[in-house]
């Protein structure tokens, strides 16, 4: 597979004989990642290996727990309690999933990525935190004081484990669409009946750029080794932030899913997260949402469990790869039209949703669409002041706007026509007209580029 973990100079944390354990198990996963694509001698090789990885594995947290005591560390216990949640829960069931299959290609592939991307996010995140180059700065501050010290967190996190001077874009992120992303949901146990989740968006190409590039994957398209890393890393990094801010009250972690746009969209619809901050990190976005999920119903998804992973990971890939479909941006402040119009138009086209003024205008600096279906009657900021906010805007004043609205009126068409709309159409309509408006539109477009 080419897949090579790829040591750097930041992954020193400046104690050697640590740094010095980290790079030998850097190393046994590099060499199954060699004989990984061997059928000869594969399979043997990665059943040693996985031993060897897992005895170094066993020894270093042993001695790494005894230094941090040598130091009175006193973030010594929370650390420990990472340690045995890797040595006690994830080994074991990534060992017994190998054993039930008999060590074959699919759960050898499961272990390699879930270590590589523990191992990536402990290094950078956890144990960075012993030397003091990650802090817990902000475990004192008051209540009032957690959203800014959410973000600039997860600023930090951000660089140190990926390098990326991250801008934060929004506090208030709606669920917008950018790019092809990975939608990823951790649900959490409070210990009173009641559930805490966590929600990380990343646009593809930052994993590609991050994670894809430490493990030396040399592609422009997700693998399944990757997406098993990549959720390693999202719960190093959220074990990280749930230990910092202790008023949140997360355990135990009971559920993790990967949610198609779709289903990460309607949890949007149905509750506002408590924290939903969007960040550019120059290599791709990236989301951090939380919200109560006892507020929500149930989503429908297949939980991820040890004797599930590649298949779910592998269906998730599958049901995501481009397709080449037209983008469409269905901006309307009614959930129940929105819903509508992405269950008409969902098989056809590439649906993103935005539900006021200002959603359109990040949703198309996102991900800009290749049409805009555009209501007029929206609260604060109308359909008309949206479009005079697109013409005005020299990047964006070219994207095609439809407007998909109730108002007959000869005023409000008047009024909007100077903008250059590229059709106007009323919300009362039968369905089927109402898609046949929108593929005209389509193949008078496709007739025009070919001419041209």
């Amino acid at each position: 597979m080419g897949n090579q973990l790829v040591w750097q100079e930041r992954f020193n944390m400046g104690v050697d004989f640590i740094d010095d354990e980290h790079k030998k198990l850097f190393g046994i996963l590099n060499r199954m990642f060699m004989y990984e694509d061997h059928e000869a001698k594969g399979q043997w090789a990665c059943r040693e290996g996985i031993k060897y990885f897992k005895d170094h594995a066993l020894k270093h947290f042993i001695e790494e727990e005894q230094y941090m005591a040598s130091i009175n560390y006193s973030g010594f216990e929370t650390h420990r309690h990472l340690h045995d949640d890797f040595r006690k829960k994830i080994l074991p069931s990534l060992e017994t999933e190998l054993e039930q299959t008999k060590y074959s290609a699919d759960s050898i592939s499961h272990f390699l990525g879930v270590c590589a991307g523990w191992l990536i996010g402990h290094t950078l995140i956890e144990d960075h935190a012993i030397t003091g180059e990650t802090t817990s700065r902000w475990n004192k501050l008051m209540p009032d004081d957690e959203q800014a010290a959410m973000k600039h967190l997860i600023t930090r996190l951000l660089f140190d484990l990926f390098q990326l001077d991250a801008k934060l874009v929004s506090e208030s992120y709606g669920g917008e669409k950018f790019g092809k992303g990975i939608y990823y949901r951790l649900v959490y146990d409070t210990g009173e009946d009641k559930k805490w989740e966590v929600i990380l968006a990343l646009e593809e190409k930052l994993v590609l750029n991050t994670i894809g590039v430490i493990m030396g994957i040399q592609s422009h398209e997700v693998n399944v080794m990757l997406v098993n890393a990549a959720r390693y890393v999202a719960q190093q990094l959220t074990n990280y932030i749930r230990e910092t801010f202790p008023s949140f009250g997360l355990h135990d972690l009971v559920e993790e899913n990967l949610l198609e746009y779709e289903q990460f969209r309607a949890i949007f619809d149905e509750q506002n997260p408590q924290y939903s901050l969007l960040f550019n990190t120059g290599e791709g976005y990236f989301a951090y949402c939380i919200i109560a999920p006892h507020l929500l119903h149930n989503i429908g998804e297949i939980p991820i469990k040890a004797e599930n992973a590649m298949n779910e990971v592998k269906k998730y890939i599958d049901n995501n790869k481009e397709d080449g479909k037209n983008k469409i941006l269905i901006a309307d402040d009614s959930g129940f039209m929105r819903k509508s119009m992405s269950e008409l138009l969902g098989k056809d086209y590439d649906v993103m949703q935005a539900d006021s003024g200002l959603s359109v205008i990040r949703s198309i600096t996102l991900d800009r669409p290749d049409l805009i279906l555009l209501d007029y009657d929206m609260p604060v900021c109308n359909g008309f002041q949206v479009l005079e906010m697109i013409r005005s805007e020299k990047e964006f004043k070219d994207i095609p706007v439809i407007f998909l609205t109730g108002r007959a009126d000869r005023e409000t068409v008047e009024k909007i026509l100077p903008l250059n709309p590229e059709a106007y159409i009323l919300k009362s309509l039968p369905p089927e007209q109402i898609k046949k408006a929108i593929s005209n539109y389509f193949k008078r477009r496709d007739k025009v580029h070919r001419q041209l």
